[in-house]
């Protein structure tokens, strides 16, 4: 779902209808779970809702911690603690422990990462359940399982490491840890593909294609030949056993909603448009866009790239608009542009607004703890074991 940028340097997108479902400010119920939150939900309109969240959470003092990911609205961050990605903030929250509740304002693989890194004392909180991530949405435990009795019936199996990103659900995790594998972030990919393949021949990276052939080719000097694509909808994932057999990377197919959609054209039009751009992209973007860019990195490396960046420099950034907005802003004295010019809002990430954090705010105010995230004990021990093998990496 795309919506269109009407101003050639601008970051902006048209308020359109397509824009406000984008936003999380409209449902559709034909693809959307949707959640009626228990009470009432503020209305958009309330004028009051800054004063009610800033009055709620003075209430709750140290006793609520509430954490932004960078692709929240603004009117959301304002009320964060602490403002970063998904693995930064459930690593801060752990740092919290005289906090009862975390209130994550992001999605619910996040949440879940944050229950599991957190104690059993503490609540993390989610303040619309409907924030998911369809991403990671795209790896179940069932088509992984799937996958590796594939694997098994290949004879690779015993000699495949599975790697999963951050952006992947408890049980994914907890799947990565039962089979002696390791979690990774943006940041770290290259550190956790070079300590899986010292403990075998092949990596099984979940769920995120591009994340993975982009650390394998551009970090590890791996071929696009040593990569092969498992399609989970395809009997044996799409690929024989000769193809699995000879792949050193097999990449279950996911991706970013966002970060898919720049494209090559995106790439050329903005440089025809602002000569002498930088063009910054996040590594879960295609490989052609990736080896397209003169930088790539992580969301933190991003904005330490532009906090950097001499002044008067241009820059069009491909990641998440919110982000490009908010950096714009931060950066007056330089042109930062959004890179594509249609954008795709990560719609389950917009779906936290100000009235569901005020609605969440003002529960736990009344006693009230809604939209607990837990993660059961068995899928924490083994989720926990990948992302502490990950801690440990050099």
């Amino acid at each position: 779902m795309t919506t269109t940028i009407t101003e050639t340097h601008g970051v902006d997108p048209t308020p359109t209808p397509l824009a406000l479902l984008l936003l999380g400010r409209e449902a559709d119920p034909n693809s959307e779970r949707g959640v009626d939150c228990p009470g009432d939900l503020p209305p958009a309109s309330d004028p009051n809702l800054v004063e009610r969240a800033r009055a709620a959470k003075a209430a709750l003092g140290d006793r609520v911690f509430i954490l932004g990911h960078h692709y929240q609205r603004d009117e959301v961050i304002e009320f964060a603690d602490v403002t970063g990605d998904s693995f930064k903030l459930a690593r801060d929250a752990a740092a919290r422990p005289e906090a009862e509740y975390i209130v994550f304002c992001g999605v619910h693989f996040m949440a879940e990462s944050a229950d599991i890194l957190t104690s059993e004392r503490q609540q993390v909180v989610l303040p619309d359940l409907a924030a998911g991530c369809s991403m990671a949405d795209m790896a179940t435990a069932e088509q992984v399982a799937e996958c590796w009795d594939v694997l098994t019936d290949a004879g690779i199996a015993d000699v495949t490491v599975p790697v999963s990103y951050m952006n992947s659900s408890a049980d994914i995790k907890a799947f990565t840890g039962k089979h002696g594998g390791t979690i990774c972030t943006s940041s770290n990919a290259q550190r956790a593909l070079e300590w899986a393949f010292e403990q075998g021949q092949k990596v099984l990276f979940l769920p995120d294609q591009h994340l993975g052939r982009n650390t394998a080719v551009r970090d590890l000097g791996l071929s696009l030949d040593d990569c092969v694509l498992y399609n989970p909808h395809k009997p044996n994932g799409g690929l024989t056993v000769e193809q699995l057999r000879d792949a050193k990377m097999i990449l279950w197919r996911g991706h970013c909603s966002v970060h898919g959609r720049f494209s090559l054209d995106s790439v050329a039009d903005v440089r025809e448009r602002i000569p002498g751009v930088t063009v910054l992209v996040h590594p879960e973007c295609k490989h052609e866009v990736v080896a397209a860019a003169d930088m790539v990195g992580s969301t933190e490396y991003i904005i330490k790239a532009l906090d950097a960046a001499e002044p008067g420099s241009k820059w069009a950034i491909g990641t998440e608009l919110n982000l490009v907005r908010r950096l714009a802003k931060a950066h007056p004295d330089k042109e930062i542009v959004f890179l594509d010019r249609t954008v795709c809002f990560c719609s389950t990430m917009n779906r936290i607004d100000l009235p569901h954090l005020v609605w969440a705010l003002e529960s736990l105010v009344e006693g009230r703890v809604p939209n607990v995230i837990t993660v059961d004990p068995e899928t924490e021990k083994y989720a926990k074991a990948a992302l502490d093998r990950m801690l440990a990496l050099p």
